[in-house]
């Protein structure tokens, strides 16, 4: 009997805990970076860390959209075997292409007042140079806190906020660099260009 060999060496179990507790440092302290190399590194394509993502968060009880990248969305759904759907109805929005981030923020879906948890994540390649330095006060932040900022970071965050959700409403994002290395804002953390 041979055995049979993966495409990846990312553990769906351990690796995925790993990344799962990362991702949450990162979002209840959205002015820490971490570095996801290690589980990215396990995987395969033009956006492995994209995957790694996925492989942490998606399932068969959610949805996700990858704008424009059909070869990742298919890789998703063969790892995850959660769900595509539109923009406006997924849960997960991977974004490959950043000129078409403002769009999407405009289009994901924000939660309700009685359901502000049913808003979508926004997971984005960061690419670039660091462009302005931000503020950010809000939960996981003492008092606030300043921020480098790419140029791409400052467009999502302009663009959330005017969308103008009202309070608890809107959309959490997950930047992730060249170097997998990974940043969250979450929807209620308030932002003020410095």
């Amino acid at each position: 009997m041979t055995a049979m060999t993966k495409k990846y060496e990312f553990d769906e179990v351990f690796d995925s805990q790993a990344m799962y507790r990362r991702i949450l440092t990162a979002m209840s302290n959205p002015t820490r970076t971490v570095d996801i190399k290690q589980y990215a590194d396990k995987l395969y394509g033009e956006f492995p860390a994209m995957l790694a993502i996925a492989m942490t968060l998606l399932d068969n009880e959610v949805s996700f959209n990858v704008s424009g990248n059909d070869e990742l969305a298919e890789e998703i759904v063969s790892l995850t075997l959660a769900k595509k759907d539109a923009v406006e109805d997924a849960d997960y929005i991977f974004v490959t292409d950043p000129s078409k981030l403002a769009d999407i923020i405009m289009r994901a879906k924000c939660g309700t007042l009685q359901d502000p948890h049913k808003s979508a994540t926004i997971i984005t390649v960061n690419p670039g140079q660091l462009a302005c330095r931000i503020r950010l006060r809000g939960a996981g932040i003492k008092g606030e806190a300043e921020l480098e900022a790419t140029e791409i970071m400052k467009i999502a965050l302009d663009t959330r906020d005017k969308q103008f959700y009202e309070y608890p409403q809107g959309v959490d994002f997950i930047f992730v660099s060249d170097k997998a290395e990974l940043l969250s804002i979450p929807r209620l953390t308030l932002k003020e260009v410095v």
